[in-house]
């Protein structure tokens, strides 16, 4: 098969890219580095034209509705002009239709743009990976204190895993029209003191206090009321935290980067 992977220069599109070649398809990355624009739709019928599926990883933090949006619609509009009936496999967010934040809201409103985009399309929704439930958890750290957002938990999901399912979905049946798949998660819910603990550990650091911070925002009601966990219908798989976390560096580096 010949696939196409948008952010396919990107972490998670890289691993998508790389999972799909190792099957034996021909995995094409599509970015702005390949000449591929989604803000703009520059070099997107080119690399569509004979392409059996697409798998849109493509985010961007800053400009969610120039990329994840503009970008989902435009997918769908060059596969029509292209009269492709190519499957689109989507990436999207566990609980982004029950958080009112900006770009939770572009990942549902990308989801939106393939339902009315008339192609094939699934829509994968994952809830965050390791290395931003890493970033969450000390990013507010001040010594030995470390904020908590009310009783907010994570359940971090492996992203390799991520990328071999979105390859599942690429290569397996093509729906008759938009589906939304089974949710991905990670095997394990974490509190806050539970995830700075394990960072504290990996780094030999003293365990930290935990200062519980809050949830006077919108944004952050939702997520201390357990909005960004899975149901008890999502798919769990792929490495645990602490298992991610033995692979990285120490001590680890207290930065986030886009998956894509």
């Amino acid at each position: 098969m010949r696939i196409v992977v948008t952010g396919g220069s990107g972490d998670l599109g890289g691993r998508v890219v790389r999972e799909l070649r190792s099957r034996g398809h021909e995995a094409v990355a599509a970015s702005r580095r390949t000449g591929v624009d989604l803000a703009t739709g520059s070099g997107l019928d080119a690399v569509l034209e004979g392409a059996d599926a697409v798998v849109h990883a493509a985010t961007s933090q800053s400009r969610p509705r120039s990329v994840d949006v503009a970008g989902a619609g435009r997918i769908g509009e060059s596969l029509r002009g292209l009269g492709s009936r190519a499957h689109v496999v989507s990436v999207s967010i566990v609980g982004c239709d029950r958080v009112p934040w900006p770009y939770y809201r572009a990942k549902v409103d990308a989801e939106r743009a393939l339902e009315a985009a008339d192609v094939p399309a699934t829509v994968v929704r994952a809830t965050q990976f390791h290395s931003l439930a890493a970033f969450l958890g000390g990013a507010g750290r001040v010594g030995r204190l470390s904020p908590a957002i009310g009783d907010m938990r994570v359940q971090p999901v492996d992203i390799d895993w991520v990328a071999q399912r979105l390859a599942d979905h690429a290569t397996g049946a093509v729906p008759g029209g938009y589906r939304r798949a089974t949710d991905l998660a990670g095997p394990t819910a974490y509190t806050a003191a539970e995830v700075a603990a394990l960072l504290a550990a990996h780094d030999g650091r003293p365990t930290p206090r935990v200062v519980r911070v809050p949830p006077v925002l919108p944004v952050l009601k939702r997520f201390s009321e357990g909005a960004i966990l899975p149901g008890p219908d999502a798919e769990t798989g792929g490495r645990s935290f602490e298992e991610w976390l033995a692979t990285q560096p120490v001590p680890l580096p207290r930065r986030f980067h886009s998956p894509t």
